[in-house]
């Protein structure tokens, strides 16, 4: 075996050990009851080591001079598969999870590498260091005019990880002996499979000559994988190698049983076509060139064999080259890459906390979404109108409590736990929630809403519409209150107002215009660089054309209900999706519902213009 003009053999025993990580030992047959021997990172935090609680020492990675001798760890070669997190499986998301060290390639993607440590407590110093940034940041951002905080960055991790870039076994050993000395155990983060690497087994050799203990956890391989999200059925036998500046017997490789699934780079395209055709392989022969597979950013590109030296297109990182029987198909069974907002970046104007759901309902379409904070949600300046209302609430005041979003549930019970009380303080109150997603918050808090509207009608209209009127001789009570933001529209109190209610408005919190976006999402906004936008309520489309400015008329506009679309009509925005039901899930449905038809009809809207660059004078 050649790695880096390097010939490599292993000892049978070397490979016997490799075998018996995966076949003997019992954990890796199991996804509960791991055992790590992390030495945790705060002081004077215990730590599992094999089952059992220590205490660790106060200073860690203090080699000279240690009070406490570090229990040896192990190194644990983990296959970070083809690309997608959602790829990873279960045995390696646990490992990574139980380990702060880890040594990556760097191929691996952000979105695999956030998984170490996940479960390890993040140490005071690293909090303490992010806040002081924090700070710093915001000085700077005031020094420099800005009205508002800008964005908070997101929270450090306990992870320490370090990325390699074509290093040699000896190297890996040298970096995976200096994290051991820190205790507990080291992640070695691979792509694919570490037992259908070259290089990898090259490393586990080594690591295994030092007298270090390992384990695998084995990845989805690249070539077995890629395909499929392609499109390409490799059926029952297939042949895969990686030509990657490696010695090939191409003899062997054009006469072996096709498809032929290589892993390459862009240089070897040229390569591969020419010592193909060199043994008479049909120039008709046709061929898939798949770039960034299993993510997002998946483009396939086909081709033939004589044209594969001329394929003209963007391709960076590693590629997987199918060839041969079964590629010709792959229109009938591509299915990453057909899905209706595939490649769309689409714009998420909403706060960080709440844009999670929203995104990953458009990434199921195959967008890419950019959250951008439009609003942020801040306590009201004066607090004694909400300690007013919460008094009320126990002492009987009122028949009906109306909650119109999530964060009104929040910002009433956060004051009733300030205050002591819990969810017996609302009885013989009546719940009423203005959609689901508010009513599933108030079940959270084990309250049942006894009053929403249809669902196709969840919006402040729709509740007027069935809010039962006040009626002196039946209601004992003729007060509603009503806790929202101090930015919300008069239907609900002008509507129960008609139907004989007296209503106290009043502001449970306030929505505060964020920070503007950077300059090149900015830059996007105005110039059509996103695909669509997905408003989830009035003050996104105001904030958003505040601080960003109008989106591009190419830029398709979707509104999850009629008073956000009224705003954006008013603003002079052109609404081209609405759903029924005024629900995030629906609107996104809507949303991909609604370009797939476009495109059916050949009407999408034009390409984004290049911009042209201008002369130096």
């Amino acid at each position: 075996m050649a790695v880096d003009g390097v010939r490599w053999s292993f000892s049978r025993q070397v490979l016997e050990k490799i075998l018996m990580t995966i076949a003997h030992k019992p954990e890796m047959a199991e996804t509960t009851g791991i055992e790590t021997n992390q030495v945790s990172e705060t002081i004077g935090v215990e730590s599992l080591t094999h089952g059992n609680l220590r205490p660790v020492s106060s200073f860690e990675g203090q080699h000279e001079g240690q009070t406490e001798e570090l229990l040896p760890g192990k190194v644990i070669f983990v296959g970070a598969g083809p690309g997608n997190p959602d790829l990873l499986t279960v045995r390696a998301r646990e490992v990574l999870g139980n380990a702060v060290r880890a040594i990556t390639d760097e191929q691996v993607l952000s979105g695999v590498r956030a998984f170490v440590a996940t479960e390890i407590p993040v140490p005071e110093d690293k909090l303490q260091a992010a806040e002081d940034e924090y700070e710093r940041i915001c000085i700077e951002a005031k020094e420099n005019g800005a009205r508002r905080k800008p964005p908070r960055p997101a929270p450090p991790t306990a992870a320490e990880i370090t990325e390699v870039s074509e290093a040699t076994p000896a190297q890996i050993v040298e970096l995976v002996q200096d994290a051991l000395s820190y205790g507990g155990d080291v992640i070695r983060l691979v792509t694919g499979n570490p037992l259908s690497s070259d290089a990898t087994l090259a490393e586990i050799s080594a690591v295994s000559e030092a007298g270090l203990e390992f384990q695998v956890v084995p990845g989805m391989s690249l070539p077995a994988t890629v395909p499929a999200f392609a499109g390409i059925a490799l059926g029952s036998t297939y042949t895969e190698t990686d030509v990657n500046g490696q010695d090939l017997d191409w003899d062997q490789l054009a006469s072996a049983p096709q498809p032929l699934v290589l892993q390459a780079r862009v240089d070897d395209l040229s390569r591969i076509a020419q010592e193909l055709k060199a043994r008479n392989m049909s120039l008709e022969t046709p061929v898939s060139v798949t770039a960034n597979g299993t993510t997002r950013l998946q483009r396939t590109y086909d081709t033939t064999l004589g044209l594969l030296h001329k394929l003209d297109a963007e391709l960076s990182g590693p590629l997987v080259v199918t060839l041969g029987k079964g590629v010709d198909d792959r229109s009938k069974y591509s299915w990453w890459e057909n899905r209706a907002l595939y490649g769309w970046r689409v714009l998420v104007p909403r706060a960080r906390e709440q844009a999670a759901s929203m995104s990953a309902r458009l990434s199921s379409h195959g967008a890419i979404p950019q959250e951008v904070p439009t609003i942020s949600v801040e306590p009201p300046r004066n607090p004694a109108q909400m300690e007013r209302a919460i008094k009320g609430i126990v002492e009987g005041r009122y028949q009906w409590v109306v909650l119109t979003s999530v964060n009104a549930v929040k910002a009433v019970w956060e004051k009733i736990t300030e205050f002591g009380l819990d969810s017996r303080s609302f009885a013989g109150v009546r719940i009423a929630a203005v959609g689901e997603k508010t009513a599933a918050e108030i079940r959270a808090l084990g309250i049942t809403p006894e009053l929403l509207p249809a669902r196709t009608r969840q919006n402040a209209q729709g509740l007027v519409d069935v809010f039962p009127e006040y009626f002196e001789e039946l209601d004992p009570v003729g007060r509603v209150l009503l806790p929202r933001a101090d930015i919300a529209t008069d239907v609900l109190v002008d509507g129960l107002t008609h139907l004989g209610w007296e209503v106290e408005d009043v502001v449970a919190y306030r929505t505060v215009r964020a920070a503007p976006p950077s300059a090149d999402i900015r830059d996007m906004i105005k110039t059509g660089g996103f695909d669509a936008v997905a408003f989830t309520s009035s003050s996104t489309v105001k904030n958003l054309v505040g601080i960003a400015g109008k989106p591009h008329p190419r830029t398709i506009v979707a509104c999850i209900g009629p008073m956000t679309a009224a705003t954006a009509e008013e603003l002079g925005l052109r609404v081209d999706v609405m759903p029924e039901i005024a629900e995030v899930p629906e609107l996104i449905d809507a949303l991909a519902e609604h370009v797939a038809d476009l495109r059916a009809k050949g009407e999408l809207p034009p390409p984004r213009k290049k911009r042209r660059r201008r002369k130096a004078s």
